[in-house]
């Protein structure tokens, strides 16, 4: 991939709204990020934050959908693109793993087939070549005797192996951007450092840009460069990895590390959760989502709960780095977290 000077990925005040019979819900409000070559992103939140519905329209995916704002791929406009670019730049420049490979592979064709298949249509190359492709990147995955299990149906696999093929199928046609949707849900923990450290091993091979969709922070921590924090489809913080552990600036993103579980908790001790629920994206409140959840909010002057609840705070650069937050009290959030 040659240099361009623009980011790999740089989204704009983008907004993805559906008309529904109870009325129009803003899913994504505003938001704006840049993914680098050889950089993994990772967007946290809780369900129903926009995550998932951000990925999809950066691939073009939505249907039914009004997508607004900007989403550039090395510097080249994919909103409004036709249907048939956008279907030649997805799994070719851009490829996606989805949350459940059970669903997303076809239960009637051999694993291989379908990794081959995708390399076919990308490439026009013949069943062969194709064919070899997919044995190639079974093997580079680490599925084992990688020629016999490409004539194997999706359920002969287990879910760590269906993940890897799932993998395989993203990265035959050697994209420069994977997103991975909640890649590790339903894998046990030894499986999940697997699929977690085969994605990091490849995109250290090949300079991909990687944007880890999930709501485990363990993750984060694990794999990402920076870390987006959305809430009710609005951003609420991005730092890089290590600030935002140590110092967050904005109250839920405190609540998300306050709810992971520590080594010196006692064995009794009860998960701390952030209360309440999240907010209604049909009438979103006027300021900040977060208000009615807290605790800054809460403990402050009826000025301060005033402000919370009714002026929309802007998401802004915060301190000398390029951290980005949406709080109107981001400082004392910081100091109270350190």
């Amino acid at each position: 991939m040659a240099p361009t000077g623009h980011p790999l990925l740089a989204v704009r005040d983008l907004s993805v709204t559906f008309s529904t019979p109870r009325g129009t819900v803003r899913a994504v409000d505003s938001l704006g990020f840049t993914v680098e070559a050889g950089r993994t992103l990772g967007i946290v939140g809780e369900s129903g934050s926009g995550k998932s519905v951000t990925s999809l329209a950066v691939l073009g995916l939505h249907r039914g959908a009004e997508v607004t704002g900007s989403v550039a791929l090395e510097g080249r406009e994919l909103l409004g693109l036709p249907e048939r670019e956008l279907s030649r730049l997805r799994g070719r420049r851009m490829a996606m793993i989805f949350q459940d490979p059970l669903s997303s592979l076809h239960p009637y064709y051999t694993v291989g087939e379908q990794i081959a298949e995708h390399y076919r249509v990308h490439f026009r190359a013949g069943r062969s070549a194709a064919r070899k492709r997919a044995v190639e990147m079974l093997a580079e995955v680490g599925i084992p005797e990688p020629a016999r299990r490409a004539g194997e149906y999706p359920h002969q696999f287990s879910g760590g192996m269906r993940q890897r093929a799932m993998i395989a199928m993203a990265l035959a046609c050697e994209p420069d951007l994977l997103i991975a949707d909640e890649p590790t849900t339903a894998l046990d923990v030894t499986v999940q450092a697997q699929i977690l450290e085969l994605i990091a091993r490849i995109q250290q091979d090949r300079g991909l840009g990687v944007i880890m969709i999930t709501h485990d922070l363990g993750v984060v921590a694990r794999v990402a460069h920076e870390v987006l924090v959305m809430y009710g489809g609005r951003a609420a913080e991005q730092a890089g990895v290590d600030e935002l552990f140590t110092g967050p600036t904005h109250p839920y993103t405190q609540g998300l590390l306050d709810s992971l579980p520590r080594l010196d908790d006692a064995d009794d001790a009860p998960l701390r959760a952030i209360p309440g629920s999240p907010p209604s994206l049909l009438a979103p409140a006027p300021g900040c989502a977060f208000a009615p959840r807290c605790a800054r909010a809460a403990a402050g002057t009826e000025a301060e709960r005033e402000r919370c609840r009714d002026e929309r705070p802007h998401f802004a650069p915060y301190g000398d780095t390029a951290r980005m937050t949406a709080c109107h009290f981001a400082g004392a959030v910081q100091e109270a977290a350190r």
